[in-house]
């Protein structure tokens, strides 16, 4: 018997055994153009094994270049589309740049952080106290999320006031902000709906 292990890696499992032959064998045609019928041939069953991506752009494209890969580009045949070089198959892909932000305090995030330098640039008016407001209930639920404990409003308007510089001076008295008890609740009732 035959064992599978034995009859060598295959490049590519996904076409299994029987595909890896059939390219095997193509290698070993000497004419030309009877190898390309066979590759065609191949391309096609290639395609039948997965019916459900013929819709997908360039499925034949891929389909050729994995032909290539299976044949180690040793098929000498004239492709119908420019197959992929054997330098770029194992290219590392460029590193993502990622931006750095220095953050204060990491229970806000830096997305808070940016919405209170804008809005302590906002001029005075009912608008920017609404979001004043939606801003430090915002800083509240977040600290909430990471101190299970009761947080004391002054906190909040402590940290307001030093991540805008100082051009945010507000006590408990300006703004009403949620209870802890009420943050808690939401969550839990939030949890029971699920």
């Amino acid at each position: 018997m035959d064992y599978p292990t034995l009859q060598g890696k295959l490049i590519m499992p996904e076409y299994g055994r029987n595909i890896q032959q059939m390219v095997n064998h193509a290698l070993t045609i000497e004419d030309k153009e009877e190898r390309a019928q066979c590759v065609k041939s191949i391309i096609a069953t290639m395609g039948n094994l997965f019916p459900y991506l013929r819709d997908v752009n360039d499925f034949k494209h891929k389909l050729w270049d994995h032909i290539a890969i299976m044949s180690d580009f040793k098929l000498d045949i004239d492709y119908p589309y420019e197959i992929i070089k054997p330098d770029n198959l194992n290219t590392k892909p460029e590193p993502v740049p990622y931006r750095s932000h220095k953050m204060h305090y990491q229970h806000y995030g830096i997305t808070l952080e940016k919405m209170i330098a804008r809005v302590a640039d906002y001029e005075e008016g009912d608008e920017r106290n609404e979001l004043i407001r939606l801003i430090a209930n915002q800083m509240k639920k977040c600290f909430l999320t990471w101190n299970k404990e009761v947080v004391d409003n002054k906190k909040i308007f402590e940290d307001l006031r030093e991540l805008s510089n100082g051009k945010l001076d507000f006590t408990e008295d300006t703004f009403k902000l949620i209870e802890s008890r009420d943050v808690f609740y939401s969550k839990k009732n939030k949890q029971k709906k699920k």
